[in-house]
């Protein structure tokens, strides 16, 4: 754990990160040498950023039921890692959260994931972690991304983001519920 300790502790002393630091705020991930799945979502909600603790909404809710995993089993496992594209809440926009802030994943991921060799899938959830993850290998649009999510197995499982304001899309595609859904519970209970 003294290689995770000393990232966190480099992530607080990069500038980048300064306005975090000073108001006593940490980054918020979680990462272990045990770890076979990695979840990289959007950043932190503002709840989260208070609370301390990653996917703690309505929408980690959705997660785990999605995962067809227990709250305790979600966070008391060291085999599931977190690493959302940003470790810091970005603040609000007109329309939900601002988006994570560029070149943060680009330069923390690689060195975090580089010490969890046991990570055998990276579950993407939502537009950022896909286009940042499978770069041009993205299909047209997010739907057709996750419609596509055999395609990216093992290494990558794309998902549309567990967000309340999704219903409409999971109302319209609800070839995910019934073909998505199966293989993700398998890929989970599999690796942890």
């Amino acid at each position: 754990m003294a290689i995770f300790e000393k990232i966190k502790k480099e992530i607080m002393n990069d500038p980048m990160n300064h306005s975090y630091t000073i108001r006593g705020i940490e980054p918020l991930f979680k990462a272990s040498k045990n770890a076979r799945i990695a979840i990289v979502g959007q950043a932190p909600g503002r709840k989260a950023e208070e609370t301390g603790l990653y996917w703690n909404d309505l929408s980690g809710d959705r997660l785990r039921e999605w995962f067809g995993v227990s709250r305790e089993e979600f966070y008391n496992n060291d085999r599931i890692a977190q690493l959302p594209m940003d470790f810091y809440f970005p603040g609000k926009a007109k329309t939900g959260d601002l988006p994570p802030r560029k070149g943060f994943a680009e330069k923390w991921h690689p060195l975090l994931l580089e010490e969890m060799p046991n990570i055998e899938t990276i579950i993407l959830v939502g537009n950022y972690a896909q286009r940042h993850y499978l770069n041009k290998g993205c299909e047209k649009n997010l739907t057709e991304t996750v419609r596509n999510f055999l395609k990216y197995l093992p290494e990558f499982f794309p998902l549309v983001h567990p967000s309340p304001l999704n219903i409409v899309w999971l109302k319209r595609n609800p070839w995910f519920e019934e073909d998505v859904l199966p293989v993700l519970r398998n890929t989970v209970k599999r690796l942890i």
